[in-house]
């Protein structure tokens, strides 16, 4: 008989799906923002609406050997957890008191986004080199917490640039 999967665990193996929708070249990322057990959103990180996707322009910040967590304003994309955000600006969708599920720890651009939109908890899988997301998170007392083997949800390897 299978075991039925915890609350953390099936949210985050979601979030590891919604990443393989990622049009980003050097890192995969999805979030899923959840109230009550029930998902409000989605998100992945990928270039706009409409515009053309890194995978055929390229990655600029790859060209200039941009290291990971610097110079964000030289992506074409947003970030998976923005993209959360604005589909639920999108549709309406008050995320006050909700839990954040990514694969990713939010970078410190994503960090104060996620505390404006009154985000409770942040759930990640993967670590990311921002120490100022890790004290602003503390400091708003918004709860971040590493779920642990997460890279284990699912088939897909992980990759650690950003």
């Amino acid at each position: 008989m299978n075991k039925r999967p915890d609350w953390d665990t099936y949210f985050m193996q979601i979030a590891y799906i919604v990443a393989q929708r990622s049009t980003c070249l050097r890192r995969k990322v999805g979030a899923v923002i959840v109230k009550d057990r029930r998902i409000l959103t989605t998100g992945y990180n990928g270039a706009p609406s409409g515009i053309t996707h890194c995978e055929v322009t390229g990655c600029l910040r790859e060209k200039l050997n941009v290291p990971s967590g610097q110079r964000h304003e030289l992506c074409r994309g947003l970030h998976a957890e923005q993209n959360a955000l604005l589909q639920a600006a999108l549709h309406g969708i008050s995320l006050k008191g909700a839990t954040l599920y990514c694969t990713n720890q939010p970078c410190i651009i994503c960090a104060k986004m996620l505390i404006n939109a009154g985000i409770k908890e942040i759930v990640f899988g993967d670590g990311y080199p921002d120490e100022l997301s890790v004290e602003m998170l503390e400091e708003a007392k918004v709860k971040l917490r590493k779920l642990v083997n997460s890279s284990q949800l699912t088939n897909q390897p992980t990759n650690n640039q950003k």
